[in-house]
């Protein structure tokens, strides 16, 4: 096993990915993975599609480990009125915080981290793209491959690197890791794009071959699985 490593170039680090791959709980964990590294760290949360699966149900947990959090002032509430969080531009501009962008699965999230384009590319970031080899339209690597293009093209920042995080909720178990983390392989492959680590939950580590980076994780919420 090979631990998770990463040191972002820039100060931005937006995480995308297909509906339902798991991108809020990696974008928490991450965020709490590089505040651990001793970095100022805030979560930029632009998951329109689901105002109750979204990284501001998290505010508490990143609250406790120092983590800021930038989210719309009606997530949480039953207004549907998606806007982008007003603290967005000021923290895009601090290169001391590093900021993980929560981009969310779909279009509205994607166009919201495109209208920063400019801006994100010019202070240097990463784009890791979450993929999950249970969820439907992604199951084959190259559906995969293919809908980066699609959340490229809307978001107009390229990808730099993969996360597996292939799971089934409370059914997980040690074959669905490996299989997940051979099928993250191949996205890569056919990406052209470096594997930046296989998400497991701690404990599961073992089903990672030894070749590959490990990321372990906890489940931030017990209400649901992302």
């Amino acid at each position: 096993m090979i631990p998770f490593s990463f040191a972002p170039r820039g100060h931005i680090c937006a995480v995308v990915g297909h509906y339902g791959a798991g991108k809020t709980n990696f974008s928490v964990n991450l965020a709490l993975w590089l505040a651990g590294q001793g970095r100022r760290t805030a979560v930029i949360d632009f998951d329109f599609v689901n105002p109750y699966f979204c990284a501001a149900e998290d505010r508490e947990l990143l609250r406790q480990a120092g983590i800021a959090l930038a989210a719309s002032p009606y997530t949480g509430s039953n207004l549907d009125a998606p806007s982008i969080p007003p603290q967005t531009a000021r923290l895009l501009t601090d290169p001391a915080v590093t900021c993980v962008i929560d981009a969310g699965g779909d279009d509205a999230g994607a166009t919201a981290l495109g209208s920063f384009a400019d801006q994100i590319r010019g202070a240097g970031y990463e784009m890791l793209y979450v993929v999950n080899r249970s969820r439907p339209m992604t199951a084959a690597p190259e559906q995969a491959a293919a809908l980066l293009r699609e959340i490229e093209g809307a978001c107009r920042l390229r990808a730099t690197g993969i996360v597996g995080n292939t799971h089934l909720g409370e059914f997980t178990d040690a074959q669905t890791v490996a299989d997940g983390a051979e099928y993250a392989k191949q996205v890569a492959a056919l990406t052209g794009l470096p594997l930046a680590g296989i998400c497991v939950m701690r404990g599961s580590e073992a089903a990672v071959p030894g070749d590959t980076p490990v990321f372990e994780m906890i489940n931030v919420t017990q209400k649901y699985e992302r």
